[in-house]
C-alpha cells in the first residue's frame, strides 16, 4: 500500500464502521418501537439513511440485524455504565455524596429509552433468541458488576469502606438500586421523574453505607 492510497482506504474504512454503526443505530430503534416481528429491513434502511440492499451487505439477514443491534445497544449502556462508576476512581472527601451521584447516574441509564428498550427487547424474544438473555447480561450486569466491585475494593483497602467481599458487595447495592425503580417504572414501562430516581439512589447508597460504611463515613454524614 502506497502513501497516497493509504489514507484513501482508512477513509473508506472508517465510512463502513459509520454506516454500520448508524445501521445498528436504526435497527434498534426500529425493533423498539415495532417489536422484532413487526419491524422490517426497509424501515432500518429508511431510518439508516442506506439502501435496503446496504443493509443486507453489512447484516446478512433479520435475525443477524436483530442480535448485533441488541449487543451494540447493550455495550452503549455498558459504557455508560462505566462511565458512572468511574467516578468513584476519585470520590473525594464526601463518599456518601460520591456514591449517590454514581447511583443516580446508573439509574438514568438503567431508565432512559434505550435502557427500557433493551430489557423489553431481551424479554420479550426469549423464546426466539434463548441466548439473549445471557448475551445482553454478560455485556450489561455482569461488566458492571466486575467494575463496581473493583471500585469497592479499593475504597475498603484505603479504609473508606468496612473489609468485605466487593463482588457480594456490589451485587448487593445493585439490587438495592434495581429492585425499587423495577416496581416504580411497573417493570420498565414508564419513565421514572427525577425526583424519584434520586430518592431511590439516596435510599439504596443510605442503606448500603449502614452495612458497609466505615466508622468514620457513618459519623461524618449521620449515618
Amino acid at each position: 500500500m502506497t502513501e497516497a492510497t493509504a489514507p484513501a482506504g482508512r477513509t473508506a474504512s472508517r465510512g463502513r464502521i459509520d454506516k454500520r454503526r448508524a445501521i445498528l443505530d436504526a435497527a434498534f430503534t426500529v425493533f423498539a418501537r415495532r417489536g422484532y416481528g413487526q419491524a422490517c429491513v426497509k424501515e432500518i434502511a429508511e431510518v439508516a439513511g442506506v439502501a435496503k440492499p446496504t443493509v443486507y451487505n453489512h447484516l446478512n439477514d433479520k435475525e443477524t440485524l436483530f442480535r448485533h443491534a441488541m449487543e451494540a445497544a447493550a455495550d452503549t449502556v455498558m459504557a455508560e455504565n462505566l462511565a458512572a462508576v468511574e467516578r468513584l476512581r476519585e470520590p473525594g472527601d464526601d463518599l456518601r455524596a460520591a456514591l449517590e451521584d454514581m447511583a443516580y447516574r446508573m439509574l438514568l441509564v438503567c431508565c432512559d429509552e434505550r435502557g427500557r428498550a433493551l430489557r423489553w427487547l431481551t424479554y420479550a424474544q426469549v423464546a426466539r433468541f434463548p441466548d439473549l438473555i445471557e448475551a445482553v447480561q454478560g455485556r450489561t450486569s455482569n461488566r458492571l458488576g466486575e467494575a463496581l466491585a473493583d471500585r469497592l475494593a479499593r475504597l475498603s483497602l484505603s479504609g473508606r469502606l468496612r473489609p468485605c467481599d466487593p463482588e457480594e458487595a456490589a451485587e448487593q447495592l445493585l439490587a438495592l438500586l434495581t429492585g425499587p425503580m423495577e416496581t416504580r417504572s411497573r417493570l420498565g414501562t414508564r419513565e421514572v421523574p427525577a425526583a424519584e430516581t434520586r430518592a431511590v439512589a439516596k435510599a439504596a447508597v443510605d442503606t448500603f453505607l449502614r452495612a458497609y460504611g466505615a466508622a468514620d463515613v457513618l459519623e461524618t454524614t449521620g449515618g
